[in-house]
C-alpha cells in the first residue's frame, strides 16, 4: 500500500512544480512588474478580473488580465498582444 501513496505524493509534487514554472512573469509595463502594488483593492470582490492594457518596450500593444486573490494581491493570469490596425 505504500507504493500508491508515494506515487500520489510524487505526482502532486510534479504538478506543483509545473504550476510555478508555467505562471506568467510580469514584463515592463505590467502592474506587478517590480512587485505588488502598494495600494490594495479593498472594495473589489475577491476573484474580480482586472484588465490592463499598455505598450511594451518594443512598442507592441499588450493586454493583461489579473485576478484579485483572497489576500488582496493581483495574480497575472493572461497576456496577449493586440494587433495594430496599421501593421
Amino acid at each position: 500500500m505504500k507504493t500508491p501513496l508515494s506515487l500520489l505524493a510524487c505526482a502532486l509534487l510534479l504538478m506543483a512544480c509545473q504550476q510555478t514554472t508555467s505562471e506568467l512573469q510580469p514584463i515592463p509595463g505590467s502592474i506587478t512588474y517590480g512587485g505588488q502594488p502598494t495600494q490594495k483593492l479593498m472594495k473589489s470582490p475577491i476573484g474580480s478580473l482586472l484588465p490592463h492594457t499598455f505598450t511594451d518596450q518594443w512598442g507592441d500593444r499588450v493586454k493583461e488580465i489579473y485576478i484579485l486573490q483572497p489576500d488582496r494581491t493581483l495574480k497575472l493570469v493572461s497576456r496577449f498582444y493586440i494587433d495594430s490596425p496599421f501593421d
